[in-house]
């Protein structure tokens, strides 16, 4: 066998300098990701209470079954999420989307202001943000039924009522659109304008374009969003934890996976069984991110014209 050919002076000091540049990555990743990730593992296997840890003992796979097996919670937790997940996801995205097609438009006249004010409200701290919400579907003081009232209608129950509280969240949700919009918003002007005026050479309408030519274009977009928003569904937490006080309340409707961890762990002090709820949202989010990535070939295009 020939032996290796040995790296150049050049290529031994470009590989030094990239990993001089990649370091602070790689330190802040293992310090604050993979390092937490590997303890929470372990305390999964411990009964850890943060009380008293001195009392710390290992319990094999004695959370994880009781988790999996014995705790209706966790299961409703997840029915939960995915009910939330159901209604939120459709409205945001649809939203966000038409949106920047709207703010894409070359008839729209002020569109940079426009683009400013879209982009705003995701700039203000989310507790701000839920806080403000809450203050305006108060049942008693708050903006929405006070016009209801005037208007000769009854009040709604915003955040109490266990039929509504996923929308009165989804509305909350769609006022912090602004980074979804932009993303979109740039994907859009990305879409060459030959492709359009070919369209229109071929007698194509609005909506025509729209469907053959502007969504196709966009797809890779599309596929980024989606994945993002259902990762950051499975972690919804600050909204009903700053409104709900994390109690589950109306009716357990609000007793999300992130909620019902955050108990565990820091309200009840359970590290051990928190760790096991925590894995149990990964693997979710990780079971939705193979999925997604599993079809993307059949519906995501890229400039070249070929399917991912």
């Amino acid at each position: 066998m020939k032996s290796a050919v040995p790296k150049s002076n050049f290529r031994r000091w470009e590989h030094k300098w990239g990993l001089l540049f990649i370091a602070p990555w790689l330190i802040g990743f293992v310090c604050l990701y993979l390092g937490p990730m590997i303890a929470s593992f372990i305390f999964s296997f411990l009964n850890f209470n943060l009380i008293e840890p001195e009392k710390t003992r290992f319990v094999g796979a004695e959370n994880w079954s009781r988790a999996l097996m014995e705790d209706p919670l966790v299961l409703k937790s997840i029915a939960h999420i995915l009910e939330y997940t159901i209604i939120s996801l459709p409205v945001s995205f649809g939203f966000s989307l038409m949106t920047a097609l709207l703010l894409n438009s070359r008839h729209l006249m002020g569109k940079k202001l426009f683009r400013a004010l879209f982009y705003l409200p995701s700039m203000v701290p989310l507790v701000a943000t839920v806080l403000i919400w809450q203050g305006i579907m108060n049942e008693q003081t708050g903006w929405y039924n006070l016009i209801l009232q005037n208007m000769g209608m009854q009040g709604v129950r915003w955040l109490t009522s266990p039929k509504i509280i996923y929308i009165s969240y989804t509305f909350i949700g769609l006022w912090g659109c602004g980074n979804t919009i932009l993303i979109f918003l740039a994907g859009l002007q990305g879409v060459p304008k030959a492709l359009y005026e070919a369209a229109i050479i071929d007698g194509a309408n609005s909506f025509q374009r729209m469907w053959t030519v502007t969504l196709p274009m966009v797809t890779p977009v599309l596929f980024y969003n989606l994945l993002m928003g259902v990762i950051n569904l499975m972690q919804f937490f600050l909204t009903p934890m700053v409104i709900n006080n994390g109690s589950g309340f109306p009716d357990g409707m609000t007793n999300f996976p992130m909620v019902y961890f955050y108990r565990q762990a820091f309200s009840y002090f359970n590290m051990g069984y928190g760790a096991v709820i925590a894995w149990i949202i990964f693997f979710i989010g990780m079971l939705f991110t193979v999925v997604l990535f599993g079809t993307s070939n059949k519906w995501v295009f890229y400039a070249g014209g070929d399917k991912n």
